[in-house]
C-alpha cells in the first residue's frame, strides 16, 4: 500500500486560494452583492486569472504576441490583490465608498469581455507537418516517365529518324498549367522550359512537349 505524502506546495496553494476567495467574497458582500452573487465574484476573478496565465503560456510556446494575455492577467491579479489588501483593515467594510461599489458591480462585464477575448484571440498560424509537406512535394513532382529500353547492340543499325514527341497525360498537362500560372503570378514572367522541367521532375523532351501545349 502506498504511503500518503503531503505536498507542501499544494497545501500552500489551497490555503492561499481559500484566503483570497474569502477576501473577495467579503469585499463583494460589503459592496452590496449579497447571497450567491458574493460567492460568484471570487470564482470569476480566479478563473480569469487562470485563463489568462494559461493563454500566456500557450502564446509564449508558439512564439505569438502575449501583450493581451498579460493585460488580462494583470487585471485579474489587481482585483484579487486589491481585495486582499482592502480587507486587511485599511477599508471600513461597513461603509464602502461608492467608487468601490461601482467597480464591484462592473466586474462581471469586464470579466466576460476579458474571457471572450482570451478564448477567441487569433493564435499563431499552424505550421505544416512533415506528412503534409511530403504529400505536397509528391503532388508537385509526378512520377517520372520511364525511359525507353536501349536497343540491343547486336541488332542491325537502323536509319536515323527524328525523335518522336512523347505523349503527355492530360492530368500532367493540367498540373503543369497550375505550376506555370503560379510562376507567372509570383514573377510576372512566363515560365521557361528548364524551370518547368525542374518543377515537374520530367525529362527534357517531355518538358518541351508540355511547354508546347501550354502556349
Amino acid at each position: 500500500m502506498r504511503s500518503l505524502r503531503v505536498d507542501a506546495v499544494l497545501v500552500q496553494a489551497v490555503i492561499a486560494g481559500a484566503l483570497s476567495f474569502a477576501h473577495l467574497h467579503d469585499l463583494a458582500a460589503a459592496a452590496g452583492q449579497s447571497g450567491w452573487k458574493a460567492w460568484a465574484y471570487p470564482i470569476s476573478v480566479d478563473l480569469l486569472l487562470v485563463a489568462a496565465w494559461r493563454r500566456l503560456r500557450i502564446l509564449r510556446t508558439d512564439g505569438a504576441p502575449v501583450r493581451a494575455a498579460w493585460l488580462w492577467f494583470a487585471v485579474a491579479l489587481s482585483a484579487s490583490l486589491g481585495a486582499n489588501i482592502a480587507t486587511a483593515g485599511l477599508l471600513d467594510l461597513d461603509h464602502v465608498p461608492d467608487w468601490l461599489s461601482i467597480l464591484v458591480a462592473g466586474w462581471p462585464a469586464l470579466a466576460f469581455l476579458g474571457g471572450t477575448l482570451l478564448v477567441h484571440a487569433p493564435g499563431p498560424r499552424p505550421q505544416s507537418t512533415p506528412a503534409e509537406t511530403e504529400a505536397a512535394s509528391v503532388e508537385r513532382a509526378p512520377e517520372p516517365v520511364p525511359e525507353a529500353v536501349e536497343a540491343s547492340t547486336t541488332a542491325p543499325a537502323l536509319p536515323a529518324s527524328p525523335p518522336a514527341t512523347p505523349s503527355v497525360p492530360a492530368a500532367l498537362v493540367a498540373h503543369a498549367r497550375k505550376v506555370a500560372d503560379d510562376h507567372h503570378a509570383r514573377t510576372g514572367a512566363p515560365i521557361d522550359t528548364d524551370t518547368l522541367r525542374v518543377r515537374l521532375g520530367v525529362p527534357a523532351p517531355m518538358a518541351d512537349a508540355i511547354a508546347a501545349q501550354l502556349t
